[in-house]
């Protein structure tokens, strides 16, 4: 008499035994449920700096050390980055020549992104879970850029963190003219001269502490100085600018996080940039930084770039919506536009 169908169970099933004498492949993958915290503080040609037991992963009772890993294969071309908090297996001791492997990456609670140029699609995640991005940029010596200042802006806007403009070098020339620029704005700002890098620096460490913040701006303006003068013991190379071309010298090569004295905070010094592309921004989400003026918007025809002719701003401003400031926020909020969207010139 047959069996039926629902008489059968798997150990009635036959599997014939692989002629090359693999065994057959799973996707389950190991939970690594002991993989340790820690946090990315230097990337080097495929081999990660990573901090653990300690800074921003710190855990009771864990002793603080600095763990030199590797990406698991697993984890495919996920990229990792400074400021990342990962998971960490194998040997994370810390001793000398040992090698970890990073299992997990963490969720972002933000992202620092920059593309090469407003047409490249592929965007370069500079770093993670920054909170703070400050722009600095010297007065003199070499000049100062605003549109490189508007574009950084945006950036810090599009990741959702907060912009602290620093100006150095303000023994050279006078900051008033370039910080009436961003009045309107409201953007925090800092100014520095060059004695202030040997005692001078109390309210920036003030508007640093208990955070982490990244440092960004184009070559020479002083950010391997500024995080020498923070952190003692950073080494930092520096360079002069060149007299000719009026540029400073790449002296960094790779982005890295430094601890900064008490009372706390992290400092990310990254290379010295001169471009800073934004095909990746999405418009949309700069005029959310303007709560006076994104209510004026919901009148604008559909697909408005809010720096067009039939655009509603214009008339929900001159009507006083957005305070007696409007007219100047609308000005600055369309300048940051101009800088995702360049205007073509003659």
């Amino acid at each position: 008499m047959a069996r039926s169908v629902g008489s059968y169970d798997e150990s009635d099933v036959r599997i014939r035994p692989n002629r090359r004498g693999s065994r057959p492949r799973t996707k389950d993958r190991p939970a690594h449920a002991d993989a340790v915290d820690g946090f990315v503080i230097g990337v080097d040609r495929g081999r990660y700096t990573v901090l653990v037991g300690g800074g921003a992963v710190a855990a009771d009772g864990d002793t603080e050390r600095v763990v030199l890993a590797m990406r698991a294969r697993e984890l495919g071309r996920k990229g990792i980055v400074v400021g990342d908090r990962v998971g960490l297996v194998g040997d994370t001791g810390g001793s000398p020549d040992a090698l970890a492997r990073i299992v997990r990456v963490h969720e972002r609670a933000t992202v620092l992104r920059r593309t090469a140029d407003d047409t490249d699609p592929v965007e370069r995640i500079i770093v993670a879970n920054a909170d703070q991005l400050v722009i600095v940029t010297a007065l003199a010596d070499p000049e100062p850029r605003p549109r490189m200042v508007d574009r950084c802006l945006v950036a810090a806007y599009d990741a959702g963190m907060e912009p602290l403009l620093v100006l150095t070098k303000a023994d050279l020339a006078s900051p008033d003219d370039f910080l009436a620029n961003y009045a309107p704005l409201g953007v925090r700002h800092l100014v520095t001269t060059r004695s202030d890098f040997t005692d001078g620096l109390d309210p920036l460490r003030e508007a640093l502490s208990g955070r982490i913040s990244v440092l960004v701006g184009h070559s020479g303006v002083g950010k391997s100085t500024l995080v020498n003068a923070l952190v003692p013991q950073a080494g930092r190379a520096t360079g002069e600018v060149n007299d000719v071309t009026g540029r400073g010298r790449h002296t960094s090569t790779s982005a890295v996080a430094l601890e900064l004295p008490a009372p706390g905070g992290w400092v990310i010094d990254t290379p010295g940039v001169r471009s800073f592309g934004l095909a990746h921004v999405d418009l949309e989400r700069i005029i959310v930084h303007f709560p006076d003026l994104e209510a004026g918007t919901d009148e604008c025809p559909r697909g408005c770039t809010h720096d067009e002719a039939d655009c509603a701003l214009d008339d929900f401003v001159a009507g006083g919506g957005a305070g007696p400031s409007g007219p100047s926020r609308l000005e600055s909020l369309r300048r940051l536009l101009r800088a995702r969207n360049p205007q073509p010139t003659d």
